[in-house]
């Protein structure tokens, strides 16, 4: 019997849109995959299908997600939907399928024994790892106009996973975060909900004119720690661990 593949656009709104059409399809699940963009190899007795996002369909499933599953394991299915890996959208719409077959009591994720279930875990928990070191790592810089920007450049595309905790704690400030690797950014006015806007920001790094006290509490932060530092303690390997290069390129102390 032949195969089904439907592309999607890679997004939590096109992956669940792709879920949607294939439960649309009314064929046998294990006969249907999703896959993130165009194939490398176009396989034999296999039909290919470009799905278009959309924003109804992927909320009624995602509604269906949160429903069956649960608060922990939508989480989990949407920190895997923003991760880096081309291989997570077949992965969640199988895990999906299995949760609403109720081929497993209690809470789907824990029954890491299906193959789809632990690829969508091991990729929730990797998302889940970056997202807890930008909370820390992340650093927002005064512009001359008020504005405070963070500039980054994640593995994965979790800028929508960090504006909630920003937003809550910066309520009364004008902030960005962009994305350099994604270019896009998410815009907070004060006092207002939060925003995303495709595309790159109007002006380079080196074009960023930092307001006064910007430029003064960075020589400070630099100064402070130099300072706490003890060089004959110095270890770059652990340094290493703790705080990976990668995250480093942005950080003011760097």
């Amino acid at each position: 019997m032949e195969e089904t593949v439907l592309i999607c656009e890679d997004s939590i709104e096109g992956i669940l849109t792709g879920v949607y059409e294939a439960y649309a399809l009314r064929k046998d699940h294990d006969r249907i995959h999703l896959q993130i963009g165009e194939a490398d190899n176009y396989r034999l007795f296999t039909s290919y299908c470009e799905v278009q996002a959309d924003e109804e369909k992927s909320s009624k499933v995602l509604r269906t997600i949160y429903r069956r599953f649960g608060e922990d394991a939508f989480t989990q299915l949407c920190q895997a939907m923003v991760s880096y890996d081309d291989a997570k959208a077949d992965a969640v719409y199988h895990t999906i399928v299995t949760g609403i077959a109720g081929r497993y009591r209690g809470n789907l994720m824990d029954h890491l024994s299906d193959r789809y279930i632990q690829e969508v875990f091991r990729l929730s928990r990797s998302t889940g790892i970056e997202i807890h070191h930008l909370l820390g790592f992340l650093r927002f810089r005064e512009l001359s106009n008020g504005i405070l920007l963070a500039r980054y450049s994640p593995k994965n595309d979790i800028t929508t996973m960090l504006m909630p905790h920003f937003a809550d704690r910066l309520p009364k400030e004008d902030f960005a975060v962009y994305d350099e690797h994604r270019k896009y950014y998410a815009v907070h006015p004060k006092g207002k909900q939060w925003y995303l806007v495709r595309g790159e920001l109007p002006f380079t790094q080196e074009q960023e004119e930092y307001s006064q006290e910007e430029a003064q509490y960075q020589m400070l932060y630099r100064h402070f720690c130099r300072s706490i530092a003890i060089t004959e303690r110095e270890n770059p390997k652990l340094q290493r661990n703790m705080l990976p290069l990668r995250f480093r390129q942005h950080m003011v102390e760097f």
